[in-house]
């Protein structure tokens, strides 16, 4: 399944469009490597998202055409969730 179909099916990111702005702006990495909206996603590939201020790696445990909101959360393992603090320097 495309990487931004993805996203949007495991409501990790809500529209499809925003996954591929995200994908196609180098913030998405699949397997440590940075990775486009169009890249194929497989189950056991770890994804690192970078949002504003936030980073969120997960494991893709199942891909699903479609679901419902509850059942979203069983397509991926949250592996690690950080903020990014960002410090001015003099």
């Amino acid at each position: 399944m495309r990487l931004d179909k993805y996203l949007k099916v495991s409501r990790l990111i809500k529209r499809r469009s925003v996954a591929k702005e995200v994908a196609d702006k180098g913030r998405i990495t699949v397997q440590d490597k940075v990775a486009k909206s169009s890249t194929d996603v497989k189950v056991g590939d770890i994804i690192t998202i970078q949002f504003g201020n936030k980073t969120v790696t997960v494991r893709v445990d199942a891909i699903l055409d479609s679901t419902r909101k509850e059942d979203a959360k069983e397509m991926f393992t949250i592996l690690e969730e950080k903020q990014v603090v960002k410090t001015e320097e003099f």
